[in-house]
């Protein structure tokens, strides 16, 4: 058996201005269940990395966006999507090396999930 992708599927307050978000990050819109306004369901997807996002709350969940860690996307070049992301969407940290050894950045879409993007130094 191999495994070779993972798709988050993440609670958010308001898809519309989620979606609107991840296309300033260069995402584009796959899927969405109704109108971008009311919908329930979307996906993004750039290069490999894909996205959904649902609006309503399953029985038994949080009734607010909850994530306790961050989301990596490992990409080529730190420093050319940093350029592409600069003044598009504030940074939460970085582009710097980290102390665990990667070289990164990281954005927080509206909803509070950080997002890093990030490489191996070598």
């Amino acid at each position: 058996m191999s495994c070779t992708k993972i798709v988050p599927s993440l609670f958010v307050t308001n898809i519309s201005e989620t979606l609107a978000f991840y296309e300033v990050l260069g995402f584009t819109v796959t899927g969405c269940q109704g109108d971008r306004e009311t919908a329930e369901w979307a996906e993004v997807v750039r290069d490999e990395v894909t996205f959904q996002f649902y609006s309503d709350p399953p029985v038994g969940t949080p009734i607010a966006p909850v994530f306790s860690g961050t989301l990596y996307v490992f990409c080529e070049n730190i420093d050319d999507l940093a350029n592409e992301f600069r003044g598009k969407v504030e940074f939460a940290w970085g582009p710097e090396v980290m102390d665990y050894g990667m070289y990164e950045f990281a954005v927080q879409d509206p909803n509070g999930y950080f997002v890093a993007f990030t490489t191996q130094c070598l």
